[in-house]
């Protein structure tokens, strides 16, 4: 007796040099009355991949979070809507490190479809104590935006 189909992985992106790419498609619940992706999901997309382009790089938010060290908030968001995406896109969240400081660090998002830009946006987000007080990210940290920032890619 064959054993059945191993279950499918969840969507993960991949770094292509040091740019992060992370594909999904849109689903019904994305949309609102119009048919059209509803904008605070553009936003929801951007988290899934920086999230997505951290855990690959190296980046273990949730063991420092547990270990009581600290946890990263957004501290600036600019946000431009080109064009709508719709039911049955699929799209890609390319997203690449732009400014690397002590304590934050601002990544720049595209929502594509295609060679289209539909969304984009630079998050910066700052690395803050329990109390939720700035401090330094640990060096590691430092070390990978630095690299991507500069263009390395961290999986030659």
């Amino acid at each position: 007796m064959s054993s059945p189909d191993p279950m499918p992985a969840p969507a993960t992106g991949r770094f292509l040099s040091a740019v992060h790419h992370f594909p999904l498609r849109i689903y019904f619940e994305d949309t609102d009355l119009s048919g059209l992706v509803y904008h605070a999901n553009y936003l929801r997309y951007m988290e899934r991949a920086r999230s997505d382009m951290l855990r690959i790089a190296g980046i273990d938010q949730r063991g420092e979070h547990e270990g009581g060290s600290g946890v990263y908030a957004v501290t600036d968001l600019q946000i431009r809507y080109r064009r709508p995406a719709r039911l049955d896109d699929d799209l890609m969240v390319v997203s690449r490190v732009v400014d690397v400081r002590a304590a934050s660090c601002a990544i720049h998002q595209s929502v594509m479809r295609g060679d289209e830009e539909l969304t984009d946006a630079t998050i910066t987000v700052a690395w803050l104590t329990p109390q939720g007080r700035p401090q330094r990210q640990p060096k590691a940290w430092t070390d990978i935006y630095t690299r991507l920032c500069q263009g390395e890619d961290l999986h030659p």
